[in-house]
This record gives structure tokens, sequence and C-alpha cells, in this order.
């Protein structure tokens, strides 16, 4: 009896996943890092099944990937800082004034959908074939999630955090 390639996959993440993962962190010496890295292997393996199926050690070639990708990841990182460094610490654009952080949770808790089509639109002044273009959807989809999000919002934040959000000019959710 044979092994369906995606009960391979799962039975090597079951069995291994762990390991790999102090494995790759020992070599990354960041947890979090050692675990996106492993994951990406397992993305990866995940999008050729037939051909992961057919290796001789399995397990061998997650490693490989997981450190590839880690080290790929800290290259990446290393250019970024090192431009950072030059043009100097980034400007602070966190808003922690109450009624952004109540709209940002609001925010959070809608559909992936909406909440895009709203980010984009009321937060970073896209028109609408824009955000239509961004997210490859049309623009009468974004319209609608526009609309429902707005609706969703509305519910979600009490009335004294719509007026305080609008005072502030960041989003109007009764329109």
């Amino acid at each position: 009896m044979t092994v369906s390639e995606g009960d391979l996959i799962s039975e090597l993440y079951a069995g291994c996943f762990r390991r790999l993962v102090v494995q790759l962190y020992a070599v990354t010496g960041d947890l979090s890092e050692a675990q996106e890295a492993v994951q990406e292997a397992f993305t990866r393996a995940l999008a050729a099944p037939r051909r992961f199926a057919g290796l001789d050690n399995p397990e061998a070639w997650l490693r490989r990937v997981a450190v590839n990708v880690a080290r790929s990841r800290h290259r990446r990182r290393r250019v970024l800082d090192g431009l950072l460094r030059r043009i100097g610490p980034p400007p602070v654009v966190a808003d922690t004034a109450p009624e952004h952080l109540a709209l940002l949770a609001a925010l959070r808790r809608l559909p992936e959908g909406q909440r895009y089509a709203l980010a984009l639109h009321y937060l970073v002044d896209l028109p609408v074939d824009e955000v239509a273009a961004t997210l490859g959807v049309s623009a009468g989809t974004v319209k609608s999630r526009l609309s429902r999000g707005r609706r969703a919002l509305a519910e979600l934040l009490t009335e004294s955090d719509l007026t305080d959000t609008n005072r502030t000019g960041r989003i109007d959710v009764r329109s």
C-alpha cells in the first residue's frame, strides 16, 4: 500500500517539524525565524507534492530548503539594515490616539476583503479603480466591499468612537 503525497507531507510535518525548527533555531538563533523558514520549506513541498514524494530523504530536503530560506532572509535583512543605517531612523508613523487604535481594532474584525478595500481607499487615499487594480478585483467589487465595510464598522464602533474618529478625518463610516 502506498502513501499519498499529501499523507506523506502530513506525516513528515507531524514527525519532523519540531526537530527541524530546533535545528534551524540553532542555525538562526531566532525561534520565530526558524519556525517561518521550516514552514516555508513545507509550503514549497506542498507546491510540488509528486516531486517531493519521490525524494530519497524528504527530511534532508526540507532542512536544506529551510536553511536556504533562512540564509536568503538574513542576507536581505542585512542589506535592508545597511540601507536604513545610511538613510537614518525611520519616521514615527504610528498613531497611538485612542480613536485611531479603536478604528484599527474594528478594522481587524472585518473580513479581509472589506478591510483591504477600506484601508486602501480611506487610509491610503487610493481611488476605487486603483484599489481594484491593487486587489485584482473589479471596481464594482471594491464599491461593494467599501459599502459593506462601512456598515460593519458603524456597527463595531460606538457612537462616541464615530464622532472622535470623524473629527480626525480618518474615515467616515456613516457615508
